[in-house]
């Protein structure tokens, strides 16, 4: 698989493979720079390799080279990682470094933009959720559905912004890699921040209202529309835990709803 694009683009093994439920990753040089060759089948990701080419390096990882079914991206050779920083004591500054990265991305490019996928398309699964399961997640529905009602002019979102998809890449600084592609309002991108289950202090009392005023302060956005989307956010997040069967790790994102929740009385 990975043979033909090590020979057109020049390629050098540089580490072990690496398989992800949706893709495998090698690490090489290309022109003697480490990079990453992606590969993958699901068409999320063939769009999220064609979403980061559009981005063409402001604030996103620069991709070398690409195809239908590759893409050579710059690899992050950074020592940081935000995770790390917010469980240790950093967690302001991992936040205004995800909102700094994900404003960038935000920006207007010169050209059209690859497909996107509307917010309103990739809610569909909370609408029915809120109807089977009821509960917060009917609040939850009946919020989303006011903000898709009621949207600001669309942006470019990356779509999944959270601490694992913004890495360091030293010299270059802190850039974002593996978008969804969506398109809709801004303030969705950074509902993530606040609910990412792989934090553990997500639901710690006093960490919502303290990363509020931050991202508020970063993003200009007003604090009452940021709760909103956390709110619809951590109801998709917990809807689709639920439709996998995984009612357990639901509650994460169903617990950092009721907080926003709290906060919008």
């Amino acid at each position: 698989m990975f043979e033909s694009y090590i020979e057109r683009w020049r390629l050098t093994i540089d580490g072990e493979l690496v398989v992800t439920h949706s893709s495998q990753l090698l690490p090489v040089l290309w022109n003697g720079r480490p990079a990453m060759l992606k590969i993958s089948g699901d068409a999320a990701e063939k769009a999220g390799g064609a979403l980061m080419h559009w981005w063409n390096g402001i604030g996103a990882a620069t991709v070398y080279a690409h195809d239908d079914e590759a893409v050579l991206l710059e690899r992050a050779t950074g020592s940081h990682s935000l995770l790390a920083m917010a469980m240790s004591g950093g967690d302001n500054e991992a936040t205004r470094i995800l909102c700094r990265t994900a404003v960038k991305l935000h920006i207007p490019r010169g050209t059209p933009p690859p497909p996107l996928i509307p917010l309103s398309q990739w809610f569909r699964e909370l609408e029915p959720a809120a109807r089977r399961h009821g509960g917060v997640l009917t609040d939850c529905s009946r919020i989303a559905d006011a903000l898709l009602a009621d949207p600001p002019d669309p942006v470019v979102l990356h779509g999944d912004v959270h601490h694992g998809n913004i890495l360091d890449f030293d010299e270059h600084g802190w850039l974002a890699i593996d978008p969804k592609g969506l398109l809709g309002e801004p303030a969705f991108d950074f509902a993530n921040i606040f609910a990412n289950e792989d934090l553990p202090t997500i639901n710690a009392p006093g960490r919502l209202q303290r990363q509020l005023p931050i991202v508020s302060s970063e993003t200009g956005i007003e604090p009452k529309r940021l709760l909103q989307w956390i709110v619809a956010y951590s109801g998709l997040s917990a809807a689709w835990f639920i439709g996998d069967g995984s009612f357990a790790l639901a509650e994460s994102p169903l617990s950092v709803a009721r907080i926003a929740l709290a906060e919008l009385q």
